[in-house]
């Protein structure tokens, strides 16, 4: 790096302050955790999307794609059930959720169950998100810091307060158009580096001579999961369904974005982009891990920097998540590196930036607001202080984390695989069965999530992806096997329930796009 990467680097932490400043005037909780409900379907879609593609997606999954054992094109069976979560989303969760006015989409549980429904999930949310967010920074910190030889703590620091910040003064506003613009500048630094990587190899037909073909291969049919064989296509279409079911409607960072939507129809619009979008930004960095793991196994030099910066740093965990930031250090020109290393830090800032707000939003909705009478201008700026103080949550929790898995990014997954089932069955309870009440619903919330940790614990063959449906699946039965041997005197009506809308144009072309891409996966091997 030279001084015109720093510039770039400066610049862009400086740009995202101004971001802040810019949407500070909040006035009420819909303004600064909603966006005023004004927020159009493009710059949503773009931030759903950029939570997603996260820093750890554009390190990590490359480096699970070109490097590791086992590892290749499987890595595009994580999007199969993404088309058919959003047609779920969709039609079962959004509109009530939405028709409801909440905030909170915890809030959602206590008017239809009671306080400690909304309570206790509200709280697995804030524990689980803050932790896991923790990892991620933690992880980016660790390869930054690896790359640009600064501390540890500096690199946290950087990305923590910039977010913070920003995050503090501007709210929802300042979280979706600054999770927009990362999103354009991750996207771009993965077509860069695919650009480069395939330069640095020689051409299109030195990287099919070289590749390894093996990687191709995406789809395994025989692969189910119960014998330390992930990565099959059933329990990643299964299992999938439940973790993005859960993730897209029963998160609140996910969902309070659609809340800032302007109506129904905007939210439709946005989950059918992020449908038929993911994929695709997927398929591309899947395939820069290609070309990168190439290259790596083409030049010496590139194995002997790797190994020489992991000997360096005997934090990191494992060498393959250096591929991509050794590559931009290596082979990149200057100014191109400060922007690629920009990429990294948007992508990281994003996912923060996000969990910050949502986070807050919980905080104020579930916990103060039910001890303490605000008007908009008090619930603001309590807002604001308690978004940093999540901020700072997060940041700490990025300097104890680590040991939790062999990888970082299944070890965010299977922080969120050991409760996106049993929250999801709340909600789809609450939404769906007469039946159920508080009680029940409490209980097989709470014996989901320990019977996830037992498996995580005691039954290490299991692949995670399936702790999403079992979960999902054992708080479902408790829940209504309590509700109905223990009945309770009060019983509330379900909310806003209109006929399912099926039939739709966006659901169909899900539904169609879901086919197409796993023909697509499967014939990989053959289009090469």
């Amino acid at each position: 790096m030279n001084w015109l990467d720093y510039i770039i680097i400066i610049t862009y932490l400086g740009g995202f302050l101004g971001l802040g400043y810019f949407f500070k005037d909040n006035k009420s909780s819909k303004d600064y955790f909603l966006g005023g409900r004004e927020v159009s379907w493009f710059p949503l879609s773009l931030s759903v999307m950029a939570t997603q593609l996260s820093a750890i997606s554009f390190i990590s999954a490359p480096a699970f794609v070109g490097l590791r054992p086992g590892g290749g094109m499987s890595w595009l069976t994580f999007e199969f059930a993404v088309p058919l979560a959003m047609i779920l989303v969709v039609v079962v969760i959004v509109p009530p959720l939405y028709k409801s006015g909440v905030v909170s989409i915890y809030e959602y549980l206590e008017k239809r169950f009671d306080a400690s429904s909304r309570l206790l999930i509200s709280f697995v949310f804030q524990i689980s998100r803050s932790f896991g967010t923790g990892v991620m920074v933690y992880a980016v910190a660790l390869i930054l810091q690896s790359v640009l030889n600064i501390q540890f703590w500096q690199t946290i620091i950087i990305i923590g307060a910039i977010t913070l910040i920003y995050s503090f003064q501007g709210g929802m506003r300042a979280v979706v158009y600054g999770d927009m613009i990362q999103m354009i500048i991750l996207f771009v630094g993965i077509l860069v580096s695919l650009g480069f990587g395939l330069y640095a190899i020689g051409g299109w037909h030195q990287f099919i001579t070289h590749m390894d073909m093996s990687r191709l291969t995406a789809v395994n049919f025989s692969k189910m999961g119960f014998h330390d064989d992930g990565f099959g296509f059933w329990p990643m279409l299964i299992g999938g369904l439940f973790l993005y079911t859960s993730y897209y409607g029963t998160d609140q960072t996910q969902m309070q974005r659609m809340l800032s939507a302007k109506d129904t129809g905007t939210i439709r619009k946005l989950l059918t982009v992020n449908g038929l979008f993911r994929f695709p930004i997927t398929f591309i960095y899947s395939f820069m891990g290609l070309v990168l793991g190439t290259l790596y196994f083409m030049d010496p030099s590139y194995q002997a920097a790797l190994h020489q910066i992991f000997l360096a740093h005997t934090s990191l965990k494992s060498s393959t998540d250096l591929l991509v930031p050794v590559f931009i250090i290596k082979y990149l020109p200057n100014g191109i590196i400060g922007i690629l290393l920009v990429a990294i830090m948007s992508a990281a800032m994003s996912s923060l930036s996000s969990t910050i707000n949502s986070l807050s939003a919980v905080t104020v909705e579930d916990f103060i607001k039910r001890f303490k009478t605000m008007d908009d201008r008090q619930y603001v700026r309590v807002s604001r202080f308690v978004s940093l103080f999540w901020g700072i949550v997060c940041i700490l929790f990025a300097f104890v984390a680590g040991g939790i898995a062999d990888t970082v990014i299944e070890a965010i997954n299977k922080i969120g695989s050991v409760f996106y089932g049993p929250v999801l069955a709340a909600f789809l309870l609450a939404i769906l069965s007469k039946r159920a009440h508080a009680f029940g619903v409490n209980v097989g919330i709470i014996t989901g999530v320990l019977v996830n940790v037992i498996l995580w614990l005691f039954v290490p063959e299991l692949f995670w992806f399936w702790w999403n449906a079992i979960g999902t699946i054992v708080t479902v039965v408790v829940a209504l096997s309590l509700s109905t041997l223990i009945r309770k005197d009060y019983h509330k009506e379900l909310l806003h329930i209109d006929k399912f809308q099926w039939k739709t144009r966006e659901n169909m072309i899900l539904a169609v796009y879901f086919v197409v891409i796993v023909l697509f996966s499967v014939s990989l091997p053959y289009i090469f």
